[in-house]
């Protein structure tokens, strides 16, 4: 066995561990008994809105919060009072932090010289990570000479350039316009490939969770509501917060379930009954009140050539075009208003605001809780 393989067989298989951590500022508690393990190598995400306490748990794993209770370990070290400089995490935080009197080189290479290393391995490892980055050769500019998304490469390769143990992210896509926001996922994304560094990172967009992560862990409130992979989450959210949080759904009003064998029917109130096939995950059982969270794009304009289920009376209230698709809102006889996603924008012109229209609800992919469970919870 190699010294490298002998090394590898010694580390834990989780990278870092939060065991029953909690922060309380005063009165007010901003995370709640945390206990999560994040696996060597994962790309995890820390995702909630604003207050969630997703920010101040990410401050606890760097040293730069105290936890008022519980432990943290990276690798098997407790760290729980070891400070920030002495965790091997890099940290690239939401505006960047980078020193502006510096050049690119001495930027980069701050993390280096503050753990003493020689010349040498300072100009290898600088420009290692400038590589990383694909900002070779640019070491002599200023900071103050470079745009928004090679700032955050600057940022990004002074945090992998000492080669730290754990990676951790400040929603650093946030300042950054959409088109050079989707391009830096896909270049975290390859970092992340090409350097096996456990990253922790953290957002309010969900778009971003979905499309980076390995595993989501969905914050409200201080506490953790869901930890799954991103397919999981979205099909088999495990509440009402995490449905109506992950992506667009539309959440009806509360019915009444029947079950036979696979089939399932759903009266709502007005004598409106829908039905569904094949629902998979932990169902509620027969008889009791439950709520229906169904995506956009399940619903569509019912075509009066087919023989389809589901079909109910609506109203077109408004549309939104969004280019590859258009969101149309409708007010639908007994369920209230509902967005439907639909393809192109030909809608707008065929069904404008107003006009009636019947549309079908596809509720074999449905979400279906227990209507104790969905109840929406604040932020």
């Amino acid at each position: 066995m190699t010294d490298q393989a002998a090394l590898a067989k010694k580390q834990p298989e989780n990278a870092v561990e939060i065991n029953d951590v909690a922060k309380r500022y005063g009165s007010v508690t901003a995370v709640k008994q945390v206990t999560l393990s994040i696996r060597r190598g994962e790309f995890l995400t820390l995702l909630g809105p604003s207050g969630c306490g997703k920010t101040t748990l990410l401050n606890m794993i760097a040293g730069f919060e105290a936890a008022s209770s519980g432990q943290i370990n990276i690798d098997g070290r407790d760290v729980t009072n070891v400070p920030p400089y002495l965790r091997d995490t890099g940290m690239v935080f939401q505006n960047y932090a980078l020193f502006p009197h510096m050049s690119v080189f001495d930027n980069v290479a701050f993390g280096l010289r503050m753990r003493k290393r020689d010349r040498q391995t300072i100009t290898r490892d600088v420009e290692r990570a400038l590589d990383m980055v694909k900002l070779s050769g640019m070491g002599e500019r200023r900071v103050k000479q470079l745009s928004g998304g090679q700032q955050q490469r600057i940022a990004l390769a002074r945090a992998i350039a000492f080669g730290p143990r754990v990676l951790l992210l400040d929603e650093p896509l946030s300042a950054l316009d959409k088109n050079l926001r989707t391009q830096m996922q896909f270049e975290l994304k390859e970092l992340h490939e090409k350097t096996g560094l456990t990253t922790i990172f953290v957002t309010h967009d969900q778009g971003e969770a979905l499309s980076m992560s390995d595993r989501i862990v969905v914050m409200s409130r201080g506490e953790i509501q869901q930890i799954s992979a991103p397919l999981e989450l979205y099909s088999r959210p495990a509440n009402g917060f995490v449905a109506s949080f992950i992506g667009e759904i539309n959440r009806l009003p509360v019915a009444r379930l029947s079950r036979r064998g696979t089939s399932m029917s759903f009266a709502f109130p007005g004598a409106l009954t829908l039905t569904a096939e094949g629902l998979a995950g932990v169902l509620p059982q027969d008889n009791e009140d439950v709520r229906v969270f169904v995506r956009p794009e399940k619903i569509a304009i019912a075509d009066p050539a087919k023989p389809e289920a589901n079909v109910v009376s609506a109203k077109v209230i408004s549309h939104i075009y969004q280019g590859t698709h258009t969101i149309t809102r409708v007010e639908a006889d007994g369920l209230g208003p509902i967005e439907m996603r639909v393809a192109g924008g030909r809608i707008i012109d065929e069904q404008p605001a107003g006009s009636t229209v019947r549309i079908t609800l596809s509720l074999d992919h449905a979400v279906v809780l227990r209507a104790s469970e969905a109840g929406l919870e604040a932020a």
